[in-house]
C-alpha cells in the first residue's frame, strides 16, 4: 500500500463516501451567513446550504482556509504516513486557497515531501484530479507518475455548466443587474466553462434549458469526437436537470463511467441553486 496521501479542499465537491473510501484529506473553505460561519462539507452540506440560502435575503460570503490550517494538516499527515503528500486546490484565479497552501509549505519547519497543484478548475474538476490521484496512489504509482498523470488530465478535461438563474452571478458581481434582468426575462441560459488559465468564461448564450443542454452536447462532440469518456454530472439541488444531462450524454457518447456529485456551499454560493455541470475527460 502506497504511503502517498492526497489533500484537496472542499470546493472539489467529492461525495463524502468516495472521499472516505479513498482516504482523501479535506481542508474546508468557509461560508458565512451574516455572523454565522460554517465549514463547507464539514458543518454544512449541500442540502442544508440550499435550504438556508432560500430563506436568507442576502448572499452569503465565502473565505479560504488559512495557511495555519493547511500547515497543521500537512504536519499531521507527514507524521502519520511518513510519505509524499499531493495537495490539489481550487484555481488560483478564483480564490487564494492555492496561495494559502503555498504559504503553509513555506512555513513548515521540518522536511515534508509536499507537492501543491493548482487545479486551474473548480468543483468536480478538482474532484476528478483528486480522485484519480488517490486511486493511482492506492495502485502503487509513484509521486512523479501521479503528478504527470494529473497534468495530462488537467489539460484534457472539459467542464460546461448552466446556471438556473442569473441572480447569483449578478449578486456576486459577475454580470450587471440589467443584463441579469434581461437574461431572465428572455430565458437566456449562458453556457459557462473554465479556461486553460483557470477563469470562468461564457462559451455561448442559448434560449431555454433544453436548447442549452443540446448545445453542450455539440460542444463536447467538437472537443472529443467519438472518444469514450469519463463523466461526472454535478448539480446544485437540481437532480432532474442532472438526470436530463446524463441521459443526453449517454445518448450522444460512449460513456466509460458516469458518476454524480452535489455542488457544495462555497461553489453553490456563486453558481446558485439549480446549476448543473458536466465534467468530462477522455477514457
Amino acid at each position: 500500500m502506497s504511503q502517498i496521501r492526497v489533500v484537496t479542499d472542499s470546493t472539489a465537491d467529492i461525495p463524502a463516501d468516495v472521499r472516505k473510501a479513498l482516504n482523501i484529506e479535506l481542508v474546508p473553505l468557509k461560508v458565512h451567513f451574516g455572523t454565522e460561519t460554517y465549514r463547507d462539507s464539514v458543518d454544512m452540506g449541500p442540502e442544508a446550504f440550499f435550504e438556508k440560502l432560500a430563506a436568507h435575503s442576502s448572499l452569503p460570503t465565502t473565505s479560504q482556509p488559512s495557511p495555519v490550517e493547511f500547515m497543521e494538516t500537512y504536519k499531521r499527515l507527514a507524521d502519520e504516513s511518513k510519505g509524499p503528500i499531493i495537495s490539489i486546490h481550487l484555481s488560483s484565479h478564483m480564490s487564494g486557497t492555492y496561495q494559502s497552501a503555498l504559504l503553509a509549505q513555506s512555513m513548515l519547519e521540518e522536511q515534508v515531501d509536499l507537492t501543491i497543484i493548482d487545479s486551474l478548475t473548480a468543483s468536480y474538476g478538482i474532484g476528478m484530479l483528486a480522485v484519480t490521484a488517490a486511486e493511482a496512489a492506492r495502485e502503487g504509482k509513484s509521486k512523479d507518475e501521479i503528478v504527470s498523470m494529473l497534468k495530462t488530465i488537467r489539460s484534457e478535461q472539459k467542464i460546461y455548466f448552466l446556471v438556473d438563474t442569473l441572480e447569483y452571478l449578478q449578486k456576486g458581481g459577475r454580470i450587471g443587474k440589467a443584463a441579469a434582468l434581461l437574461g431572465s426575462l428572455l430565458n437566456i441560459k449562458p453556457i459557462l466553462s473554465i479556461s486553460d488559465e483557470g477563469e470562468v468564461f461564457s462559451v455561448d448564450k442559448v434560449r431555454g434549458q433544453k436548447k442549452a443542454m443540446a448545445r453542450i452536447m455539440e460542444l463536447l462532440k467538437a472537443d472529443y469526437g467519438d472518444k469514450p469518456l469519463h463523466v461526472t454530472v454535478a448539480h446544485a439541488n437540481n437532480n432532474p436537470y442532472a438526470e436530463e444531462m446524463s441521459a443526453l450524454l449517454r445518448e450522444h457518447f460512449t460513456i466509460q463511467s458516469l458518476d454524480y456529485a452535489k455542488i457544495g456551499p462555497v461553489i453553490g454560493t456563486h453558481a446558485g441553486p439549480g446549476a448543473v455541470a458536466a465534467f468530462v475527460r477522455p477514457a
